[in-house]
């Protein structure tokens, strides 16, 4: 369950008229809070930002799942459910027993997840995978004789 705090700063980012993925940020930086609060770990980053986009959208924030092909399928499938869940707007109680199990399983891994080094290397390398589909399309220089 999100901090109130983040479901208000969403809804302000939403109300400026911000893009989904700003407002879903939100969800991602409490996220790494709670990581190094020690509150429970991951297993990487990705792992990380994945659970922050997930209570984003159970939240309501309009983000759409991954592409075909970005993904699995079955992450695919889970962010369009979350979607659907935020979009109901109906909020049913979680199964106490199964919260706790995902809890549980979270609290065994590492808090090295949300280090800065962890952020940083996976902040290089996701710029790195941009920059090469951004340079193919770019067009040659012309020589002058």
């Amino acid at each position: 369950m999100p901090e109130k705090r983040t479901v208000e700063r969403a809804k302000k980012d939403k109300a400026e008229g911000k893009a989904p993925s700003t407002q879903a940020g939100e969800f991602v930086r409490e996220e790494m809070e709670h990581i190094r609060e020690g509150k429970h770990g991951a297993r990487s980053p990705q792992q990380a930002i994945a659970i922050g986009l997930s209570k984003a959208r159970r939240a309501g924030v309009e983000l759409p799942p991954p592409k075909k092909g970005k993904t699995s399928e079955s992450t695919r499938k889970r962010a369009e459910r979350d979607l659907e869940k935020g979009r109901s707007g109906k909020k049913s109680a979680p199964s106490a027993k199964r919260s706790r199990a995902g809890l549980d399983a979270l609290k065994k891994e590492p808090r090295s997840a949300a280090s800065k080094k962890a952020l940083s290397k996976h902040a290089k390398q996701a710029a790195a995978r941009r920059k090469r589909s951004g340079t193919v399309t770019a067009a040659p220089k012309k020589r002058s004789r």
